[in-house]
């Protein structure tokens, strides 16, 4: 008899490279055979993929091969590190110049 435990993991990572940081979900399925004998399948999408490990992992943005790994949860302590899902929209405020053009720009009539 086997059992079969199945758990939900967000790895989050760092790129070393241009220092982009995501988070990619897999599911892990931890095993157990009647010997006694313990393995995990790491599952992304549906399909059995190596564990996260770094040198591993690819960039998203820059394609670098230089991501790292956080500890679980590490993402959830620091919220800053996650990038907004859209841009902050743009600041509608003109630009206006704090300093006075000297006298000897002005046109002479």
């Amino acid at each position: 008899m086997t059992s079969l435990e199945e758990e939900h993991r967000n790895v989050p990572f760092e790129c070393r490279g241009c220092w982009h940081v995501w988070e990619e979900e897999y599911v892990v399925r931890h095993f157990s055979d009647r010997h006694g004998n313990e393995r995990d399948i790491w599952l992304r999408g549906g399909l059995p993929v190596p564990p996260p490990s770094p040198g591993a992992i690819i960039c998203p943005r820059c394609g670098s091969q230089q991501a790292t790994t956080f500890p679980d949860g590490y993402l959830a302590h620091h919220p800053e590190l996650i990038p907004p899902a859209t841009p902050p929209a743009p600041d509608e405020t003109p630009l206006r110049s704090p300093v006075k053009y000297p006298l000897f720009y002005e046109r002479i009539s």
